[in-house]
């Protein structure tokens, strides 16, 4: 359902005028504006079920503590069970004990701070909706459109393709984030992004991310103390808290796909607020180019009579575009339904 502007409202003047500034939503703010513009608005509907809570009682998703993995033995298949167990019942689980140095993590979320409340002049160069680009500064992430609603942050992003970006073409006060990647790397290819949330004058009409799942692998995410993360389970939607020192993960939708579903790839959302300002990095991880075109379905280990295969094989180049021309900014389905069998 759409939300409705009125009739005197122009949609596509809107949007091209905050786009032209090239200040994102931080620019908004110290604008001193008191109004969302209409382009953030969600319907009522939309908003319902802000609470973390189910039937009075606090949720605590999965913390695995991975002291002792290096040893192997015991220890090691108890870790990775543990994992096992969060990916298929929550799809997101923390990791304390993980060997990222504090100081790492507290570096990446520093520059993050630091670039985005860089003057404007000082990013607007790097301002762009356009995900081809490697490295980009953006509110607006590629196409737009008026039934999509528009999150409450500024994010800065780099492509590491191959695990290879040029470092010349990186902001300076945000090299810190390559060293991030070093500690976590698991995988050829990577996305990072910084994102920035900014207090926000009417938090109960939008949302600082939208409800969506990753379309990747994988997303290791490390957050500041201010909280607003949230995931959908069990028909809530629960707090994921800060904890000093943890990183977060969580299944991305082709890890479901290939898994057949054993693990679960969930909405997750960031609450807007009306005080104090969020930083987060998240990494998410995907196939490295020279597997772009390769078909991916599920594992075949895990299937047999009883447990046929869901999805039909994809490469990940088909179910990224499907995902970035149907879902993505949206509030439809997961991209996972296009890719079922019979569909």
């Amino acid at each position: 359902m759409e939300i409705d502007r009125g009739c005197d409202y122009d949609w596509e003047k809107e949007v091209e005028e905050f786009e032209k500034t090239k200040a994102g939503v931080k620019g908004l703010v110290d604008s001193g504006i008191t109004k969302v513009p209409k382009f953030f608005i969600h319907t009522a509907e939309r908003l319902i079920n802000r609470g973390s809570t189910r039937d009075g009682l606090q949720v605590q998703i999965p913390v695995i503590d991975f002291q002792g993995i290096e040893r192997g033995g015991n220890r090691r298949m108890e870790i990775i069970d543990e994992i096992r167990k969060a990916s298929q019942t929550w799809g997101f689980f923390q990791m304390v004990n993980h060997g990222v140095p504090m100081s790492v993590m507290d570096a990446i979320l520093e520059s993050t701070r630091r670039f985005h409340e860089q003057p404007k002049e000082a990013k607007m160069d790097l301002y762009s909706s356009d995900g081809r680009r490697n490295v980009r500064f953006y509110t607006i992430n590629g196409n737009f459109r008026k039934s999509d609603v528009a999150s409450w942050r500024d994010a800065f992003s780099c492509t590491f393709m191959d695990g290879v970006v040029d470092p010349e073409v990186i902001p300076p006060v945000c090299r810190t984030g390559r060293d991030f990647l070093q500690q976590i790397e698991c995988m050829k290819s990577e996305y990072l992004t910084c994102l920035y949330y900014p207090a926000c004058p009417e938090p109960d009409k939008t949302s600082g991310t939208v409800k969506h799942s990753d379309p990747t692998i994988l997303t290791v995410l490390v957050q500041d103390d201010c909280g607003g993360l949230q995931i959908h389970y069990d028909n809530n939607w629960v707090d994921v808290p800060p904890i000093p020192g943890a990183l977060i993960a969580n299944v991305g939708d082709l890890l479901q796909l290939i898994t057949n579903d054993k693990f679960k790839s969930v909405e997750h959302r960031v609450l807007a607020r009306s005080t104090g300002t969020r930083v987060s990095a998240a990494c998410f991880f995907y196939p490295s180019s020279d597997r772009m075109l390769k078909p991916y379905g599920p594992i075949k280990e895990l299937l047999s009579e009883d447990n046929p295969a869901i999805y039909r094989e994809v490469s990940y180049i088909e179910f990224v575009t499907h995902y970035q021309k149907n879902v993505r900014e949206s509030h439809s389905a997961s991209a996972l339904s296009h890719f079922k069998k019979g569909c």
